[in-house]
């Protein structure tokens, strides 16, 4: 039986530069790249050489933790270079792609007949373990775990969010064979959250117990639907998955073939092209964006919890949206009088945007203020649409408290789960890199 979800409590950022819903096929890229950074707590160990010739599909690396848990190259071609930083940590593993991909060939299996042994090999030995997260800690799912459950939002509330509805129109068969290969990998439930756009493609989805969701964002988290259905008590694993990456999981099934395509929204106020582009995962953003005017920043994700690029570097593993807006490096004078700047959201109506709910705004990266004391305002409570504290959760995770962090329900929260309070929040403190950190400390000492 589906139960419905709706969010009073969130903030919805209306920006400019959506994105038009017109697929366009991106031009293929000289080089793609594998980062080992996207998935956090991998220790990544090469089976692969400088040099080395690949079929899309072949394994480069495995975790160095977890051996089962192998990556693979989303192209074929050579491997061109292994980018190292401190500690001759992997920052980037660059393939010279070929000009059309060759696959190697995996078993084809029927994922509604195969048994639960058959499908965990295909998905470890194609790649595609690397497409399942795991909550607690938002980190690659250990394949040796049985999930209580599995949830997959195909809700969109983020500030000028990809609409996952758009992306999977044309998908709908290899998302059915995902849906039917995951479904045997838990003995609870594949939960599927929809919104009004998504549930007109995904309404005849078979094996899945749906739910539409209505609110603000942070409605559209995986990490909310989770609180709201079927909160993790300590000990136990929830699995994760994209919309577009059960596609990619099931169309491995139906042609043998790891096909890692990605569909990429191009959006905000300073992007040229806002469309919707056909790519490959790892793909360079200059062949998608083309050289930006100086003063842009690029943006792998969305406003909130993206991750700054250069025209030179490549999209991130998961993301399905590349944003542009410009650089926050101007001084605005009387910046805190209400009258002086119409142009500027402010939740805590320190602007006259609470006056214009459905204006739409141009962003700057500009922090307007630095960093100040954390103290009680009530403002985070306000769009966190979790029954947990938010504030004495973010300190507990400051002061390494871990029996403090276990009750005020570290386990149920990720980082992008934060991304509001971290907006809204007048200390201009990196919440989400404090609740990464304390989910990094519950990883070391829990377990």
């Amino acid at each position: 039986m589906s139960k419905d979800i709706r969010i009073k409590r969130g903030l919805s950022l209306r920006l400019e530069g959506a994105a038009e819903k017109e697929l366009v096929k991106a031009p293929r890229s000289k080089t793609y790249a594998i980062k080992p950074p996207d998935f956090h707590t991998v220790v990544p160990k090469m089976v692969v050489k400088e040099g080395a010739k690949l079929l899309a599909g072949d394994e480069i690396f495995y975790s160095k933790y977890t051996e089962e848990i192998r990556f693979t190259t989303p192209v074929s071609g050579v491997l061109k270079e292994i980018k190292r930083g401190d500690k001759r940590r992997i920052l980037e593993i660059i393939i010279e792609a070929d000009p059309a991909n060759t696959y190697r060939e995996f078993k084809k299996l029927d994922p509604a007949k195969a048994d639960v042994k058959d499908i965990r090999e295909l998905l470890l030995e194609s790649g595609c373990g690397a497409f399942i997260n795991q909550r607690p800690y938002d980190i690659v799912a250990d394949p040796k775990d049985t999930p209580k459950a599995i949830f997959i939002s195909a809700v969109t509330t983020a500030p000028l969010a990809a609409d996952k509805g758009f992306i999977l129109k044309d998908k709908i068969a290899a998302f059915q064979a995902g849906i039917d290969a995951l479904s045997k990998l838990t003995p609870g439930k594949v939960h599927l959250s929809v919104d009004d756009s998504s549930a007109e493609f995904l309404k005849g989805i078979q094996g899945v117990e749906l739910h539409h969701v209505k609110g603000a964002h942070p409605a559209g988290n995986v990490g909310v639907q989770i609180h709201k259905l079927d909160p993790i008590n300590r000990g136990e694993r929830v699995w994760t998955v994209g919309v577009e990456d059960v596609a990619i999981i099931g169309n491995v099934f139906l042609t043998g073939e790891y096909r890692a395509e990605r569909t990429v929204a191009v959006v905000g106020s300073e992007a040229e092209n806002r469309k919707y582009y056909q790519t490959i995962i790892g793909s360079n953003v200059t062949d998608l964006i083309g050289q930006v005017a100086e003063g842009t920043r690029i943006i792998s994700g969305d406003v909130f919890t993206g991750t700054q690029l250069s025209n030179n570097q490549y999209l991130g593993f998961f993301e399905n949206e590349l944003t542009l807006i410009p650089e926050g490096d101007n001084y605005r004078i009387f910046g805190w009088l209400p009258f002086t700047y119409n142009n500027i959201h402010s939740h805590s109506r320190t602007s006259l945007s609470w006056l214009f709910p459905n204006k739409k705004y141009t962003p700057t990266t500009n922090l307007n203020g630095e960093e100040r004391a954390l103290v009680v305002t009530g403002e985070m409570e306000e769009v966190l649409p979790m029954d947990i504290y938010p504030m004495q959760l973010i300190k507990a995770c400051m002061a390494g408290d871990i029996e403090k962090m276990e009750n005020l329900g570290i386990y149920e929260v990720a980082p992008e789960d934060f991304a509001t309070v971290e907006y809204v929040n007048t200390s201009k403190i990196e919440i989400q890199e404090v609740i990464r950190l304390g989910l990094d400390l519950m990883i070391t000492e829990v377990g």
